[in-house]
């Protein structure tokens, strides 16, 4: 086994899409398990304890940084194969960039993410959040998930019912700090027709053929227009996309009826609905391009909230929940925060 030795005192900030956070004590990059197992068990030997980094576009870095070892996964697709019935299995490491992912799908004319091109991060971050978009979700194309248990470093392999998805959750989203995605296998399809359910990629396809190809780009051109891409030139891309999750509530509860019947709401199991997160907070008294010192709401969505420059973590916080508790104050709804703030677990 290669000897291991991390790197030290490594800032964390230019690795994220905020900007924000501290250093880590330890850091490592690794482009494979077995390099991957090698930095564990470093870890396990100096009883240093490990957060993991995938793109960075869903992390919140704390200011005081990672008092532990950093691990950071790189990588990319490893294997298209072809079933019966033009049924395609793509199994991709879970440092690699998820819209490269969707980009080879989409090239080879195969159905089933397309409607999630565009967003940033890491394929092992899609898992954690079951990311979807646009009508699609990931939980619905993962065929197989193969993970390794930190504390112990053995290997297994999760069918998706075994990842309890749920609304952008699942069991490791849940069961933080215990296991690493290392590699996911996804089932898609290729047939002539593509997903037009949401209306807004509808209406930018217009008369134009309904194929991958065409969605694609449709997905992009929204998401550009709601500053949900990375681009370096755009004066909301310190951000991590939507703060806010939509929350659900019940559908004849107290929630929904203060939030009133024009909030946009859609159904989602037995007496449930979920609401917009977005749209609560536009009248919570938070508008789109609405400042507070080096944090404010994107000029382009509302649920985005962006770092101007010079900013801390605390800071962001602070105003996510002052954003919170307004809302709560005027429509009895809860927001949960979607990104993750980065912590270090012992694995002992």
């Amino acid at each position: 086994m290669d000897r291991f030795t991390p790197e030290c005192s490594v800032p964390l900030a230019p690795r994220t899409t905020l900007g924000l956070g501290g250093s880590a004590d330890f850091w490592a990059s690794v482009g494979s398990e077995e390099a991957l197992l090698r930095a564990l068990a470093w870890a396990r030997s100096k009883r240093v304890p490990v957060a993991l980094l995938g793109g960075g576009s869903n992390s919140l870095v704390p200011d005081q940084g990672i008092a532990g070892l950093v691990i950071h996964q790189t990588g990319g697709v490893v294997a298209v194969r072809q079933g019966a019935d033009e049924q395609f299995e793509i199994q991709a490491q879970a440092g690699a960039d998820w819209d490269s992912v969707v980009s080879e799908a989409v090239d080879l004319g195969l159905q089933g993410i397309e409607c999630l091109s565009g967003i940033p991060g890491s394929v092992g971050a899609t898992i954690v959040q079951n990311i979807g978009a646009y009508g699609q979700e990931i939980a619905s194309v993962v065929r197989a998930v193969r993970l390794v248990e930190l504390a112990t470093g053995v290997p297994q392999v999760w069918s998706a019912r075994d990842c309890e998805f749920g609304y952008r959750h699942s069991k490791l989203k849940r069961d933080p700090g215990r296991f690493a995605v290392t590699q996911i296998t996804l089932q898609l399809q290729r047939r002539p027709g593509a997903t037009t359910t949401y209306p807004e990629v509808a209406a930018e396809l217009g008369t134009t053929p309904a194929t991958v190809q065409a969605v694609r780009e449709a997905v992009l051109s929204v998401r550009r227009r709601k500053s949900m891409t990375l681009d370096p030139a755009d004066p909301n891309r310190r951000s991590v996309g939507s703060f806010f999750l939509n929350p659900v509530v019940a559908a004849a509860g107290e929630a929904a009826t203060r939030a009133g019947i024009t909030c946009p709401q859609w159904p989602v199991g037995p007496g449930r609905i979920k609401l917009s997160a977005a749209w609560l907070v536009e009248r919570a008294g938070f508008a789109k391009g609405y400042r507070q010192g080096k944090f404010g709401i994107s000029t382009a969505h509302a649920l985005a909230l962006v770092h101007h420059g010079g900013g801390n973590t605390d800071a962001l916080l602070q105003f996510a929940e002052r954003i919170a508790n307004a809302v709560f104050e005027r429509f009895g709804v809860r927001l949960e925060r979607e990104p993750v703030l980065m912590a270090a677990v012992p694995l002992a």
